[in-house]
């Protein structure tokens, strides 16, 4: 079954990687796309093809090679680099409403607030903090001793489908994963919800009903981004810590599809939704037909 399986995962490491890069491409080579919002969204796609490419090549060995073994150093690596830029992508996501904050509810400040000089900082800002917060990852799962079995029931070095099979005792990981997601998602998604009152309120105040839709319409993506993201990521985290009566499949499924359902939709959802990209692309695209 291992074939058949891969197909549908194949297929959406393909969309990712040739969404990203297109959107990628699109930002850098189309002026008019050279604004905060567009530079925040680049950014994601970067963090998207990291996540992606850290899971999916490996996971496609073990289903059309058979080879299942990974070294543990590499496995550190792999799960450094989830993890984190799982965190980066969580900020990212923020700055990204933060732009449409600003945008709708202080228009005529935009440009002096969000300058290219406050978007890089940004974007350094929640790199680091991803860095940073998932870097004791690794050297605690190294410490500890490793006798029970060396087989990871996961198609990807997950931080506590590894710490489980320590032969230790693993509450430190556990409670230092739990603060750090709470800290990551808890202040993030506080900070997206405050965000969007404050722009329906902004939003409902409008006299007209057709500017009240296209204001509405213009956060439409960001909000279809984020439930992509953060509703999978969720039952990843909550049913790995606190259900034991979940079956493992559904642990492996949802873990999977945190990690490769955002990479492969966003690009589609802001390509289809923005009306700047989605021009660009079809301008792209006629002008290889001619």
């Amino acid at each position: 079954m291992h074939i058949w399986i891969s197909i549908p995962f194949c297929s959406m490491y393909v969309v990712a990687l040739m969404g990203n890069i297109l959107i990628l491409f699109i930002i850098k080579t189309e002026i008019a796309l050279h604004e905060p919002m567009f530079y925040f969204l680049s950014m994601l796609a970067i963090t998207d093809l990291i996540l992606s490419t850290s899971t999916l090549p490996k996971m496609l060995v073990v289903f059309w090679f058979n080879y299942h073994e990974i070294n543990f150093h590499a496995c550190l690596t792999q799960m450094f680099f989830i993890h984190a830029f799982s965190g980066v992508e969580s900020g990212l996501l923020v700055a990204m409403v933060l732009d449409r904050y600003v945008a709708i509810c202080n228009p005529l400040r935009h440009s002096s607030i969000l300058t290219n000089s406050v978007v890089v900082q940004v974007g350094i800002v929640a790199l680091l903090r991803g860095l940073v917060l998932m870097t004791p990852h690794p050297f605690l799962v190294k410490r500890w001793p490793y006798c029970r079995t060396n087989i990871v029931p996961h198609t990807y070095c997950e931080h506590m489908a590894v710490v489980k099979l320590a032969c230790a005792d693993i509450s430190i990981n556990s409670l230092y994963s739990l603060a750090v997601i709470i800290l990551i998602v808890g202040t993030d998604v506080a900070c997206i919800s405050l965000s969007y009152i404050q722009i329906l309120r902004t939003v409902f105040k409008l006299p007209s009903k057709d500017a009240r839709l296209k204001t509405l319409s213009t956060c439409g993506s960001h909000v279809c981004v984020i439930l992509t993201f953060y509703i999978p990521a969720l039952f990843s985290f909550l049913t790995h810590r606190f259900s034991k009566h979940v079956p493992r499949h559904t642990h492996i499924l949802l873990a999977n599809m945190y990690l490769l359902v955002p990479p492969m939709l966003n690009p589609v959802i802001y390509g289809v939704r923005t009306k700047q990209i989605r021009k660009s692309v079809l301008q792209l695209f006629m002008t290889k037909t001619n």
